[in-house]
């Protein structure tokens, strides 16, 4: 491909103007007198340049330049990357990081739908699922939809996940969906391999469970069980009192310096496979 150049006669560079030196016979000036005063012809001229080391020569452009006090105003919004689990109360996106070099243990005291969407969004950024459950026929529709299992979610029986070697380049999220108390798995946290475990309801394991988890979900539960949750998390007031007011796809993420509402809304495709938010199965 040739480049071709438009030059304004007159201008900087121009033919017949001096050149890029501010000289007389510069290489822009293509009237310089030859040794014998005579032009030179075009070819020659070409030539020439081209010997000097001067080929097409392209548009000016100014440079661009910053000095070194203004490179602190260059701040670029980096944000965390994970999976989207919903949108806080001032409608930004909340996003939860899984895939971690270090072992990470979330509860997710709630409903199977949100669990579901957890999963399906944990596959959409690249990471295995392996679920764990007593009722696999809840995920067989989920299965079947992401290509019978090669796509990134399998489902085992209680105590049958096999070892999932996960690595950075492969993470993993195993999904306990064991009931209200859950065995010992087989299969625990590590580098690149988080652990979600479903609980319906707070159970006599709960405690045990939330000691060991880094993130806590909780969705509406009784008042009774609001106010056990609020004794052993240490929860305000006002959370232990919104806890049997929630609406579905609502849930309340409790870390160890943060507490944040957040709610899940499904995408289409979301909806069509499994229905709209629930906190009931």
């Amino acid at each position: 491909m040739t480049a071709m150049t438009t030059r304004t006669a007159g201008g900087p560079g121009a033919y017949g103007a001096p050149g890029a030196d501010g000289e007389p016979g510069g290489p822009g000036d293509a009237q310089s007198p030859t040794a014998a005063g005579a032009p030179q012809s075009a070819g020659r001229r070409a030539h020439e340049l081209l010997r000097a080391g001067f080929g097409l020569l392209g548009p000016r452009h100014g440079r661009h330049t910053l000095s070194a006090d203004d490179l602190d105003t260059l701040a670029l919004p980096i944000g965390d990357d994970g999976v989207v689990i919903g949108v806080d109360a001032e409608g930004q996106p909340a996003v939860l990081g899984l895939n971690r070099p270090t072992p990470y243990d979330v509860v997710l005291i709630g409903g199977l739908w949100t669990a579901q969407v957890f999963a399906l969004r944990a596959a959409a950024t690249g990471a295995r699922v392996a679920v764990e459950t007593g009722r696999a026929q809840a995920w067989t529709q989920m299965v079947h939809a992401m290509g019978g299992g090669q796509n990134g979610l399998a489902v085992y029986d209680v105590g049958r996940v096999p070892p999932q070697g996960a690595s950075a380049g492969t993470p993993v999220l195993v999904v306990r969906d064991c009931g209200m108390r859950p065995p010992r798995g087989r299969v625990v946290s590590g580098p690149w391999q988080s652990v979600l475990t479903l609980l319906p309801y707070l159970s006599p394991v709960a405690p045990r469970l939330l000691r060991q988890a880094r993130l806590v979900g909780v969705q509406r539960i009784s008042p009774d069980e609001a106010g056990e949750l609020g004794r052993t998390m240490g929860l305000p007031r006002a959370d232990v009192d919104s806890l049997p007011t929630l609406a579905d796809g609502i849930t309340l993420w409790c870390s160890d310096r943060d507490r944040q509402y957040v709610m899940t809304q499904p995408t289409d495709a979301e909806v069509g496979l499994l229905g709209t938010p629930r906190r009931m199965d």
